[in-house]
Order: structure tokens, then sequence, then C-alpha cells
């Protein structure tokens, strides 16, 4: 049976992309230490999967877990909010970056050698440069702790692939949407918050005028590119993960309330400073791998939405 490591699995991405791998048979072990996932992500695979709620910094635990010698490991686990990098970076820092290249070293020294060990970046480290789309060799502007470790794991990432021969990959993802993204945190996605103010009848702040733009790319085609490019022998690079296609925030906005068929509530706010107002992915190295995404925005607020009313 293949065997399967996902730190980070119990957030908003790895639980969806726990529960697929274990859909598709496989054997998985989640390391999450819960200061930002939850269990009850996990509910419908809890008595299908090994689960350790433990920090991925105490490197003699994870060296522990890694000699289990797995086929795949996708390394999700992270301090994702941006805005507590800035106040705490080096601890956010020795999650973000210490505990990616531990796990890299442990791999190479022990000549440990997974079919391909997967790294979760951000379209963060692009920064505010104004060039669109963003190819994966467009300059870079990590403007914060989380996005220059994330920009150092990247290449950490790929270097011990190139140097060492381990089998390594590396994905940036764009604006991702979808199932268990938690709308209460004040660093969650957009669109979640979105959902539960037209789920709860609540009034939705929009900082800026709505014509900011995002590539907005649903958690399941997300899941399915992970997937497909650690199992795509070839993938060795850093690869975009988006749709490829640029909406102003107030179109999807509307979009959604035409899916859930009813109004959101606006005020206006100014916008924030720092907020980027253009963002879009160019994928065509993805594309060219042989992925195509299944759901698209439409299909997936659509599917979102129904989760959400259960």
């Amino acid at each position: 049976m293949t065997k399967v490591l996902v730190t980070g699995g119990a957030g908003f991405i790895g639980s969806n992309l726990v529960i697929e791998l274990v859909n598709k048979g496989y054997q998985v072990t989640v390391i999450d230490d819960l200061s930002m996932g939850i269990k009850a992500n996990l509910t419908e695979v809890w008595d299908k999967i090994t689960f350790y709620e433990h920090d991925v910094c105490d490197h003699a635990f994870m060296h522990q877990i890694l000699d289990e010698n797995f086929d795949y490991i996708y390394y999700l686990a992270a301090v994702s909010s941006v805005a507590d990098s800035v106040v705490r970076p080096y601890e956010t820092h020795q999650v973000n970056l210490e505990s990616v290249v531990d796990t890299l070293e442990y791999l190479r020294v022990r000549d440990l050698h997974p079919k391909k060990f997967l790294f979760t970046s951000s379209a963060a480290v692009y920064g505010n440069y104004p060039e669109l789309p963003k190819r994966e060799d467009s300059r870079v502007q990590p403007l914060t702790p989380y996005a220059i470790d994330k920009y150092a794991a990247e290449r950490y990432t790929i270097d011990y692939g190139t140097l060492y021969g381990l089998k390594t990959v590396a994905v940036r993802f764009f604006n991702v949407f979808g199932p268990r993204q938690n709308p209460n945190s004040p660093y969650s996605g957009v669109l979640s918050i979105v959902t539960k103010c037209l789920l709860d009848d609540e009034e939705f702040t929009l900082y800026g005028d709505g014509s900011q733009t995002r590539d907005f790319i649903y958690v399941k085609d997300i899941v399915n590119a992970l997937i497909f490019i650690s199992e795509k022998q070839e993938s060795n690079d850093v690869y975009n993960i988006g749709y490829g296609h640029q909406t102003a925030l107030l179109d999807v906005i509307r979009q959604y309330e035409r899916v859930a068929g009813k109004d959101l509530e606006i005020t206006f706010a100014d916008r924030r400073a720092g907020d980027i107002a253009e963002s879009l992915a160019d994928v065509a190295r993805l594309t060219e791998l042989g992925f195509k995404p299944q759901w698209g925005l439409e299909k997936g607020l659509e599917e979102y939405w129904e989760y959400i009313k259960r």
C-alpha cells in the first residue's frame, strides 16, 4: 500500500488533501499541532488515518516518523498568517523554513528516497512587482518574514533535488477557496468570509472599490494538482497553481450572490496599505506537465455553497 505523510494535514488545504488521498486507498499519516488546523476537518476519515498532534519543529520526533520511509511527503505545515510572521518572525521562521530544511537534511543523511517530496509555497513570494501574469521565473519580492521563508524553503527543496538526488518539487498557491477554510480567522481567505456573511446575513466589509483582482482557485483543483504533480515522475521544479484567470473581487461577489440566491450587504472601506491590486498566475508550466483543472470558479462556488449549507 502507498504510504503518505502529510504535515499540516488538519488545516484547510491539508485536510482536503488527506481526504482525497484516503479515498484513493493510500495509507496516510498526518502531523499537525492544531495551532491552526482542527480535528473536525478530518472527521470523515478519522478512523482511516494515523494522526499525531505534534510540532514539526520537534526534530527528534520528525526523524522517528520519517524513518517509516514514506512513498510521498506533502509538506503543508506552516504558520500561514503573514501578519503573525511580522509579529513573531523567528518563531514562524522555525516552522516555515527550519523544519523544512531539517526534514530534507534527514532524508539526505539517512539515504531515504520518497518518490516525491512536495513543498507548498505561496504567490506571496512575488510581492508587489507589477508584471502580470506571474511566471515561476518572474522576479520575486518577498516583503514579509512569511514570504522570505517560503521562498527560501522553495529553493532548499529544489536544490536538495538538484544537489543530492532527492525527488523534490515545490508549488505556489494563488487564492484558494472552498470547504474547511476557517471564516472566523482574521487571516482567512476573502471568499470564506464572504460565505459566512452570506450564510448568516451579516455585513461584509470590502476594502477598496472591489476592482482588485485575484486568481481564485477551488480547493479540489488544488488537491488534484498536488497529487498530479507529486505522482508525475518528471516534475522537479516550481509550479504555480491557479486557473490563469484574474477576476475582480466585486465580480466574484456578484457571481456568488447569484449562486446563493441572496444579496450580500457590503460596506466599502479604504483600501488597506500593502494590499495587492492585481494577481494572476501563469500556469503554462503546469499545463505543459499535463494537468487540467476539473472544477473552475463557478462550479467551485456552487459546490462550496452547497457544502456550507449542510
